[in-house]
């Protein structure tokens, strides 16, 4: 019975050891990453032509005045210190404080994220949405007219400048038809109304029954997450197409064919199928551009979101507040890419 016991633990043991061995490794990868991302960006923000202590005396203070910040501030020390005490810090979840208004910089990446998040998501469930299905049928119909308009729709997607097209939505849409909402994410009467629990109004609104809030929110945000979802789609309808084509072409589609099976088996059952795991990437990265290239569509739909919040801290010389929102957005593309690489072995066999 003992050897029994012994047999099983062993087993056990070999059995976790792979998995163990693979978390640390994962850890260690985004833990050596995220270093290297904390040193870059804080060197970039000391080498900058920005000096952040004339942001807080003013050009008309005197000398005294200077070299008391510039010594409050710690640049006086040697950047190595400088990057460790600021290391230390963000370890800590300290970004500083912010410049402009004097609060900790965290709790405004925390109160701007969210309507980041809100409108990055919808962007890319439009993007998904509409992408996926229109790169298939373009594979499928290859040469067709279908496929020729979802390459169209792809090169108008890459090659149109993103602040053109949102001047013109608002133009068209707001201006003229006014089947949209203006810029922000509501009108006067409606802010303030519903408790924020989230930071994203349209769930806060749906949580509280109020859908008067709910419909000015999604009048507010369409048309914003739409162009940033006809981006996400460009990307994802090419990226779907050229790997549905390579499958389509491959020795095992033609004998499912033989073997009697129907087109939709062919097409979703064997050839999509396998692709998913390239499109957990695809649209991984999609999310992350949308979550952090966001910055003129925030600007032109005078969106408070982190791109907004980056830009208005950097022409203001806060680097705090450019720092930490830099660094939280590159910690979001490393997650996102740990997150795919965990659905890789959901999906494909061979990765675990």
């Amino acid at each position: 019975m003992a050897l029994t016991e012994n047999t099983r633990e062993r087993r056990v043991r070999a059995s976790l050891a792979p998995w163990l061995k693979g978390v640390l490794v994962a850890l260690g990868s985004v833990s050596i990453t995220m270093l290297g991302l904390l040193f870059v960006t804080f060197v970039i923000g000391r080498v900058m032509p920005i000096d952040p202590v004339l942001a807080i005396v003013g050009e008309r203070a005197s000398q005294s005045t200077y070299d008391a910040v510039y010594e409050q501030l710690g640049l006086d020390k040697p950047l190595l210190v400088q990057f460790l005490y600021y290391l230390w810090d963000v370890l800590h979840g300290d970004f500083g404080m912010s410049l402009l208004n004097a609060r900790p910089v965290s709790e405004d990446i925390a109160r701007v994220f969210p309507a980041t998040l809100e409108l990055a998501t919808l962007g890319t469930l439009i993007g998904v949405l509409l992408g996926v299905p229109l790169g298939v049928i373009a594979a499928v119909r290859r040469g067709s007219w279908i496929d020729q308009i979802a390459r169209v729709v792809a090169l108008v997607g890459y090659s149109m400048p993103i602040f053109w097209l949102g001047l013109m939505g608002l133009l068209v849409f707001y201006g003229v038809l006014g089947w949209v909402g203006g810029p922000g994410r509501l009108d006067i009467f409606y802010q303030d109304i519903v408790p924020s629990r989230t930071g994203m109004i349209l769930i806060d609104s749906a949580i509280a029954g109020d859908w008067g809030v709910f419909r000015n929110a999604f009048s507010h945000i369409i048309l914003p997450a739409t162009l940033l979802g006809y981006y996400s789609l460009a990307y994802i309808s090419r990226m779907t197409r050229s790997f549905m084509l390579e499958q389509l072409s491959a020795e095992y589609i033609t004998t499912a064919r033989v073997k009697g099976m129907s087109e939709r088996q062919v097409i979703w059952g064997h050839a999509f199928r396998n692709i998913r795991v390239q499109l957990i990437t695809v649209i991984a990265l999609s999310y992350a551009n949308l979550l952090e290239g966001s910055v003129l569509t925030e600007i032109i739909f005078s969106w408070p979101g982190i791109g907004s919040y980056i830009t208005t801290a950097l022409l203001s010389a806060d680097m705090n507040a450019v720092l930490g929102g830099t660094v939280v957005v590159g910690l979001i593309f490393i997650c996102l890419n740990l997150f795919s690489d965990l659905l890789y072995r959901v999906f494909d066999p061979r990765a675990k």
